[in-house]
């Protein structure tokens, strides 16, 4: 009951996110960062969902308010903020024996013709016991950002097309996408590489 409960919660944050196409990225400085597309994401989410309760990107959005104020996070919560590299990765254990982890990645690639910038939001990878756990939940969306405009719209995965029974892991360091086969029969995991070429996605 408590993880049918979890994936009502998680699932809420991919339909939300499509349903405002169109979101206004305020920052200060000449640029925006990593921190700024989150935020900007945050706010629109939680102006689409008026329902009670907690939804994981509230969750988030407490641990990076957590971060920027010099707080500890929760006993359960890891957070990384790099804004160097373009990258936060929000981490959640569920349980005390740790084996059921909420996983959520929020990065972004400069595109080659120096107008657009790209942002994944690779929402709720939930792992048990060292497994993705595969549910509606899984989602890995993408949105470009206008230079010249300052805001950020949904598109589709560019270059390819996300298959829910695979997991994805963004880049921290470099610019490839990790995509995991999980093969339980034989415990031979199959590994590939989405590289970028500064626009999209190949393998």
């Amino acid at each position: 009951m408590k993880r049918i409960a979890l994936a009502l919660l998680l699932s809420g944050m991919t339909l939300a996110i499509y349903a405002q196409r169109d979101i206004k990225v305020n920052f200060k400085g000449s640029k925006p960062n990593v921190v700024d597309f989150a935020k900007a994401a945050f706010v629109y989410l939680n102006a689409d969902d008026d329902e009670p309760g907690d939804r994981p990107w509230r969750s988030v959005e407490e641990a990076i308010i957590r971060h920027s104020k010099g707080l500890p996070q929760l006993d359960d919560v890891t957070l990384i903020i790099d804004v160097k590299n373009g990258y936060i990765m929000f981490e959640q254990v569920f349980d005390e024996d740790e084996d059921y982890i909420c996983r959520m990645e929020i990065c972004y690639w400069n595109e080659s013709d120096g107008k657009h910038k790209l942002i994944a939001f690779n929402n709720t990878e939930s792992f048990a016991e060292g497994r993705p756990v595969f549910t509606e939940t899984h989602g890995l969306d993408f949105y470009r950002y206008n230079n010249a405009t300052k805001h950020m719209v949904s598109v589709n995965s560019p270059g390819f097309k996300v298959d829910y029974g695979l997991t994805y892991s963004m880049p921290r360091i470099g610019k490839n996408i990790e995509v995991t086969h999980w093969d339980y029969e034989n415990g031979t995991n199959i590994k590939k590489t989405l590289k970028w070429n500064g626009r999209k996605f190949s393998f």
